[in-house]
């Protein structure tokens, strides 16, 4: 299985790929938090929170509904929820495309990994065949999806297990293979060497998505703007729904 250290690697830019606003997830420019899970229908946006109290609220061209029930809006704060709704359908498709990036630049990660551990891995078929249909599988996941519950808690480790699951082992078997070879000749400390070497391809892959998924920043960051636009309409609707409480469906830090 993936180490749970690089799944919160590429779930800190990927678990966003759902929907504008996937829980629990942020960017040093601009921290992202919430409590709900968001779906992404051609009809509404729907929040439901799993923690604690569940509770569903519904955001239908301009209309706000809590636990079923309209609430009842001014005209400003009727038209904050509509600018509400354009903005976050507005940013889905631009946060997928940052989520599609990552994969391509994991992939890569993966390629340069095996050049640099193990050249006769690289050069091997199948571990090209596996990577591009596991990175295509998991960006047409990406593509499809429209709720962030997909992509919580562990759910992206395992997506990202899967996508790995079969190719890692290409780049540490080679070793291995490698090693019992050289001790088959009496070559120990060859063999220990790449011994070493297949144990640390794990921890080596990671540091180096770490190091490519950096160079997204600059584009996770564009997106900074509209999520402050989301914070600032919802912060200013003055409208309190059913139970007396103001809406708070997201939090943005500074």
């Amino acid at each position: 299985m993936i180490s749970a250290s690089l799944g919160a690697v590429l779930a800190r830019l990927t678990i966003l790929c759902a929907c504008a606003l996937a829980a629990g997830a942020g960017y040093a420019a601009c921290p992202l938090r919430s409590a709900y899970d968001i779906t992404v229908t051609p009809e509404a946006l729907l929040f439901d929170r799993g923690s604690g109290t569940a509770r569903r609220i519904e955001m239908r061209n301009g209309v706000l509904v809590d636990r079923g029930k309209a609430v009842r809006l001014t005209t400003a704060d009727r038209d904050r929820i509509i600018r509400f709704e354009r903005t976050a359908r507005a940013l889905v498709p631009r946060i997928r495309q940052v989520g599609a990036r990552a994969v391509d630049l994991m992939a890569v990660a993966v390629r340069e990994e095996a050049v640099s551990t193990s050249p006769n891995a690289a050069a091997n078929p199948n571990l090209n065949a596996r990577l591009e249909a596991r990175a295509a599988e998991l960006k047409s996941r990406i593509a499809r999806s429209n709720t962030s519950k997909e992509w919580r808690g562990n759910a992206f480790n395992r997506y990202a297990a899967e996508a790995l699951g079969d190719i890692v082992p290409i780049v540490g078997g080679d070793l291995a293979q490698q090693a019992l070879d050289a001790t088959m000749r009496g070559e120990f400390s060859r063999a220990a060497a790449l011994g070493e070497r297949a144990a640390g391809v794990r921890a080596s892959l990671e540091r180096r998505v770490r190091a490519k998924l950096d160079t997204l920043h600059p584009e996770m960051e564009k997106l900074c703007p509209a999520l402050r636009t989301l914070d600032a309409l919802e912060s200013g609707i003055s409208a309190p729904l059913g139970d007396g409480t103001r809406l708070n469906l997201v939090e943005l830090g500074s």
